[in-house]
C-alpha cells in the first residue's frame, strides 16, 4: 500500500468516523482489517475507550507504557481495569540498558535540567515501548481531545502517521471533558483517584503536578518547563533531539 493511498484512506476515516458515536467509531476500526492497538496512560479518557472495547469485546489490542516512574495509584488502576471489563492490558516498559545509559549522562532525574534531558527520558521511557507496542499494527487508537490543549485543537479523527507507517485514530476528538466525565458516571468505569486531586492529566510522578484554578487540563506536565505546548513525543514531536543518548536500538 503506498503512503498516497494510506493517506487518502485516513482522510475517508476521518469523515465517516465523525458521522458515528463512539461505540460505532470503535467498531468501524475492528473491521479495519490488520492489527488495531489502542494504547492507554489509564487517564479518564482512556478508561472511556477502554470500557467500550471491553464491553463490545472489540477486536482492538489495550497496551500501557509502564514506564517505572508512574503513580502508584495509575499502576493499580491497570489490573481493577482489567478485572472490570474482562480485558488484559499489555504493558511494555523500558530496557534497563537504556535507563541505566540515561541516568550516567544526565542523572536519574536529570529531566529536571534541560528540555534536551527531558525529552531524551520522554524517547527512553515512552517512545521506545510505544515502538515495540505498535509493531506490526495497522491501526493506532488513542484518547487524544481537541479540548486538552491549544496543541491538540485540531486533532482529527482520523489521520496518516507518516512516521509510523499507520493509521491514528482518535475517537474521542470531538468530545468534551464534560462528556467524558458524564459516560464515565452513567458507566461507573473506574477512574484513576489522582483526578479527585486536582490531576485532570496525569503522566509520570515526577513529572505531573495538579494544575491550579484557571489552568489548562495539562498545564501539570513538565510544569518547570516554559514552553506552553510541551509534549513527550508520543503524539506530537518534540523539536528538541532526543536521540543523541546512547542507547541500544
Amino acid at each position: 500500500m503506498t503512503t498516497r493511498h494510506q493517506e487518502d484512506q485516513a482522510r475517508s476515516l476521518d469523515q465517516e468516523l465523525a458521522a458515528l458515536d463512539l461505540a460505532g467509531r470503535l467498531a468501524l476500526v475492528g473491521q479495519l482489517g490488520g492489527r488495531a492497538v489502542f494504547t492507554t496512560s489509564l487517564g479518564i479518557e482512556d478508561q472511556v475507550i477502554t470500557a467500550v472495547i471491553g464491553t463490545g469485546r472489540l477486536p482492538i489490542e489495550v497496551s500501557t507504557l509502564e514506564t517505572g516512574r508512574l503513580f502508584p495509584e495509575t499502576v493499580a488502576l491497570i489490573a481493577e481495569t482489567e478485572e472490570r471489563f474482562g480485558i488484559e492490558i499489555r504493558r511494555f516498559h523500558p530496557e534497563q540498558a537504556d535507563i541505566d545509559a540515561y541516568a550516567e549522562k544526565y542523572g536519574l532525574n536529570g529531566f529536571y535540567e534541560s528540555v534536551e534531558a527531558r525529552h531524551a527520558c520522554c524517547h527512553v521511557r515512552k517512545l521506545k515501548p510505544l515502538a515495540r507496542a505498535l509493531e506490526g499494527a495497522a491501526v493506532w487508537v488513542t484518547g487524544l481531545r481537541r479540548g486538552q490543549s491549544g496543541n491538540r485543537a485540531a486533532t482529527p479523527f482520523a489521520e496518516y502517521d507518516a512516521e509510523r507507517n499507520l493509521i491514528k485514530v482518535n475517537p474521542l476528538a470531538d468530545w468534551s471533558i464534560e462528556e467524558i466525565k458524564a459516560f464515565v458516571e452513567e458507566e461507573a468505569v473506574p477512574v484513576n483517584p489522582l483526578h479527585a486531586r486536582g490531576y485532570p492529566s496525569i503522566g509520570c510522578e515526577p513529572c505531573t503536578r495538579a494544575i491550579k484554578p484557571g489552568e489548562s487540563e495539562r498545564a501539570g506536565r513538565w510544569w518547570w518547563e516554559n514552553d506552553e505546548k510541551r509534549e513527550c513525543g508520543l503524539h506530537v514531536p518534540e523539536t528538541a533531539e532526543a536521540s543523541s543518548i546512547p542507547i541500544r536500538t
